[in-house]
């Protein structure tokens, strides 16, 4: 029996892995998924998980849970060595190991890029997984909790300065949620005004949401100008040492929150402890049919998709398919078909995806939406998001838990608990103790 590898659980790999479950016959391979946390995460979720629109848990689909005939390794691969067909594993806890293989296929994903500047390491929070979003919320939701008691003046305007680093989708709809959210607060704060908020949007290009066209991205900027936040574009961030923010542009003050989400980079397995072709950028070199190689050579028994693959886009002649998750899922999708056509003797086929248009949600009740020269903006846009991305989280489970929490919403409004004493989850017992 075959034995494939899984490397990385993220959207190309779990549904590799789920599909290879549904298609496989019995005793024809062995999955093999790798991964050193327990879920996949959803990620068009996290910056409603920022606000409590959705639950953290339901942002966070379980491998184990969902992947009943898949054998999950909790850890990560550190070298995959393909000419002896080996990989090897560091696990969450224990000594490293190898682990032989007959197919491996490579879906490891990207990681933040920070740029190595002065400060972001050590005050900045990333946007890619759940404990990211859910620290960000607390911290926000804490940071309103202490200005309140505080009179108008640097202690009470740090905490209530946020800074959104990079305009991606991620980047925009972070800050528009996290924006809508502090002005909602406020309605709970009454010693607190919209004057006291200070929310930067971040860019180092000319401008924000590249996806869409110049039209709805003026309408998106206003949007976001009028709740209060302040849009700097061609501007980058030169420091922000113990929170001390300079930009390029002149601005300088100091923040308690810093949300990073300014780029991706290839992780440290595919830059430079594999011996499979990597192009330039560290990503890699892979096919069309998902096959690792090029048009001329192709690596036996290598696959890779998602994020860390350079694929061409058959959809756009002389580029690579854009690192999203609608190229993602479809990627792990057909990955899954390909193996098992080229188990079965047949021959694997081309990705090509044309875009079904880019959608965002600009915070509660408001969102954006553009397909070609079709423009939806406002409560429908809105609408939409929801509507698309509760179809898209796989399983049901996910759908009827996601629903329910924004059935519960509109009626009771959006919870603004902080449980950010949940990362010292010691403190009390021991104060008490003392």
């Amino acid at each position: 029996m075959r034995r494939i590898v899984v490397v990385g659980g993220g959207y190309a790999g779990f549904y590799t892995a789920w599909k290879l479950e549904k298609k496989l016959r019995r005793g024809e391979a062995e999955v093999i998924l790798i991964d050193p946390r327990p879920y996949m995460t959803y990620q068009p979720f996290l910056p409603e998980v920022l606000s409590g629109s959705v639950e953290a848990r339901h942002a966070a689909i379980s491998l184990r849970r969902n992947l009943r005939r898949t054998r999950i390794i909790a850890g990560s691969v550190t070298t995959v060595e393909h000419a002896r067909r080996t990989v090897t594993i560091h696990p969450v806890n224990g000594e490293d190991f190898e682990l032989p293989y007959d197919v491996i296929a490579v879906t490891a994903g990207a990681i933040t890029r920070t740029f190595d500047l002065p400060g972001i390491t050590e005050n900045a929070i990333g946007m890619k997984h759940v404990e990211e979003a859910v620290a960000v919320r607390d911290r926000l939701l804490t940071a309103f909790d202490e200005a309140s008691v505080l009179p108008p003046g640097p202690v009470r305007r740090r905490l209530l300065t946020v800074v959104v680093v990079g305009a991606g989708f991620n980047g925009v709809e972070s800050f528009g949620e996290l924006l809508s959210l502090a002005n909602s607060l406020l309605k709970s704060y009454p010693g607190l005004s919209r004057d006291d908020l200070s929310f930067h949007l971040v860019e180092a290009t000319q401008k924000i949401l590249p996806e869409v066209t110049d039209g709805p991205r003026a309408w998106v900027r206003r949007l976001l100008e009028g709740r209060g936040g302040h849009v700097h574009l061609e501007t980058t961030v030169e420091s922000a040492v113990d929170g001390h923010v300079v930009l390029s542009d002149g601005s300088e003050f100091d923040a308690e929150l810093i949300v990073w989400t300014a780029g991706n980079a290839a992780t440290r397995l595919v830059r430079g402890h594999t011996d499979l072709p990597v192009t330039a950028r560290g990503l890699i070199q892979t096919r069309p049919d998902l096959r690792v190689g090029t048009e001329d050579e192709i690596v036996p028994d290598a696959w890779a998709a998602g994020d860390d693959a350079a694929i061409p886009d058959l959809a756009v002649p002389g580029s690579l398919t854009v690192p999203n998750a609608q190229n993602a899922v479809r990627q792990g999708k057909l990955l899954a078909k390909n193996l098992l056509a080229t188990l079965r003797g047949r021959e694997p086929k081309q990705y090509l995806h044309h875009t079904l248009g880019a959608v965002a949600t600009l915070g509660l009740g408001t969102g954006v939406f553009q397909f070609r020269r079709i423009v939806v903006k406002g409560p429908l846009a809105w609408l939409m998001h929801r509507g698309y991305h509760v179809l898209a989280v796989p399983t049901w489970d996910r759908k009827v838990r996601v629903l329910a929490v924004w059935l519960a919403a509109a009626v009771y409004g959006r919870d603004i608990v902080s449980l950010a004493s949940v990362q010292q989850p010691r403190a009390a017992f021991t104060t008490d103790a003392e």
